[in-house]
């Protein structure tokens, strides 16, 4: 393994701790607006309005993720699909992507691991099943068009919005906006993925594997059509670096077209 890029093992490790802390987030919520036990539960009997407080709550820790230090300083991928996407289009190179992706998976299973030692048998409970990723009524069909169509346009959403200069500063706005909404309508047709990592880390602990091919699937799929599809519709103007938030103010490990634009204006 000495090809991985060890001066970058900060960024691994941030990557790692963001999605284990998205999934602590989710157990804990999860967990507070499931469990038959919770008074959150019992004040807020409406599964619509219980999804609509989670995806609200979800959206906004993914928000607070990108906009954080640590987020502005990996480029708060989270997922190793979108790492895929910003391998696609040049902007990390073939040792920082898999490295993401190990670091996503690892940092998703640890952070679901350690919600597991705080909330216990509450986690486990059926009726949070340790916030596992699932088909709902409609089978296995609907939930891969579903998480197929959700990371289309979620990709597209981003890639257009890190395109445009009015734009790319709200992208992880736009992003925590658009997971806020697919938990509240969509969830019950997949359980809203979106990531084979944070799919993995549920199926590990409930060992619940059925569906799990779904899951690595039909994610990077969307995303990567969603990149045909900006590719061709935004010809004249690249994405300039593989994070969500780009300020400036701190390293950034990629193919960086921001320090080229900066040489070039100085």
């Amino acid at each position: 393994m000495s090809w991985i890029r060890q001066e970058h093992w900060p960024e691994y490790l941030m990557e790692a701790a963001g999605l284990g802390l998205f999934m602590i987030s989710a157990a804990s919520f999860g967990t507070l607006l499931e469990h038959p036990s919770s008074p959150v539960r019992a004040a807020l009997s409406d599964p619509l309005a219980r999804r609509l407080v989670m995806g609200a709550l979800m959206g906004l820790t993914a928000v607070a993720l990108i906009y954080s230090p640590w987020g502005r300083r990996s480029g708060a991928h989270l997922n190793p699909a979108v790492t895929l996407v910003f391998w696609r289009l040049g902007k990390v190179s073939g040792a920082d992507a898999v490295s993401y992706a190990a670091a996503q998976f690892a940092g998703g299973a640890a952070g679901l691991g350690l919600a597991q030692v705080v909330l216990g048998p509450a986690l486990a409970a059926p009726a949070v099943d340790f916030v596992a990723t699932r088909p709902g009524k409609w089978g296995s069909a609907a939930a891969f068009a579903a998480e197929l169509a959700i990371s289309f346009a979620l990709m597209l959403t981003v890639l257009s919005s890190m395109s445009s200069a009015r734009w790319a500063g709200r992208t992880g706005w736009l992003a925590g906006a658009l997971v806020a909404l697919y938990i509240t309508f969509e969830a019950p047709v997949s359980g809203m993925s979106m990531n084979p990592a944070r799919t993995f880390a549920s199926a590990l602990l409930a060992g619940g594997w059925s569906f799990y091919w779904l899951y690595v699937a039909a994610p990077p799929l969307g995303m990567l059509l969603a990149t045909e599809a900006h590719l061709r519709l935004h010809r004249a103007t690249a994405v300039l670096c593989a994070k969500l938030c780009h300020d400036g103010n701190h390293r950034c490990i990629f193919r960086c077209g921001y320090h080229a634009l900066a040489a070039a204006r100085s």
